[in-house]
């Protein structure tokens, strides 16, 4: 039997994010496990990311980092698989028979899926400022391939391990079913004037794990703190939030 571990309320939880980043996925996480935690806004129109002061809380100068009871994380799959580790729910125990392919799929989305978007949204920090460049970059990875793990694949791969499921409602989310749901919000909408490649409903499995988890409490909350809009995920809209901005 896992034991659960809960961090004393004296020290709770630091989730460093900015609206509609990365974050996004470990504040859905924290609401799901119901944790108490703070935010403190990273400034991206300041670039604050980049600074010196959010460094010395995560090095890569990523967003986000979360401070715990046993020091900063960062990298987002790290965070949300430590939560559930250490709470003993939304993932497999480390001895199931199934935790093995689920953890094959959480880093396949975190160093591939997620990795690619990043790739779309700044090509330039991956092939310079030629547009021309910049278009073929994102021409490549938003296409299907025979050869290549393109987006396109990377988003079947992963319907076929939610449509593997079954058919029944989502009951108990994993920290994967958010990090997917996250995905798939950020596949309509960014970057913006980019996104003609992506259909939601070719993905039948995805779209219908964003609808299971649109009606839970977490996004609820998530919702409201970001400004995300009604349909986060299936029908997603550029956010509102109160502080900060996505980009």
């Amino acid at each position: 039997m896992r034991v659960p571990y809960t961090a004393p309320m004296s020290t709770p939880y630091v989730l460093h994010y900015a609206p509609d980043n990365a974050s996004l996925i470990v504040r859905l996480v924290l609401e799901e496990l119901r944790l108490p935690y703070k935010t403190r806004l990273v400034d991206r129109a300041a670039r604050e990311q980049e600074g010196d002061a959010f460094r010395q809380i995560n090095p890569a100068g990523l967003i986000p980092a979360l401070e715990t009871p046993h020091g900063v994380m960062f990298e987002t799959a790290a965070i949300v698989l430590w939560l559930a580790d250490t709470q003993g729910r939304m993932a497999p125990a480390p001895d199931a028979p199934e935790r093995a392919a689920f953890l094959s799929h959480l880093f396949f989305a975190s160093n591939t899926l997620h990795a690619q978007l990043r790739m779309i949204y700044y090509p330039e920090k991956y092939v310079g400022p030629d547009p021309e460049a910049q278009a073929q970059l994102r021409h490549r990875l938003q296409q299907p391939s025979a050869q290549v793990m393109t987006l396109r694949n990377a988003l079947a791969l992963m319907d076929e391990w939610a449509m593997a499921r079954g058919d029944d409602p989502v009951v108990e989310p994993t920290v994967l079913d958010y990090y997917l749901a996250a995905v798939i919000r950020w596949c309509g909408l960014y970057p913006e004037g980019h996104t003609d490649w992506f259909d939601l409903n070719e993905y039948p499995a995805l779209l219908t794990l964003g609808e299971d988890l649109e009606i839970r409490p977490a996004v609820h909350a998530a919702i409201k703190a970001e400004g995300l809009g009604p349909a986060p995920f299936t029908n997603p809209r550029y956010p509102q939030p109160p502080e900060g901005s996505a980009t």
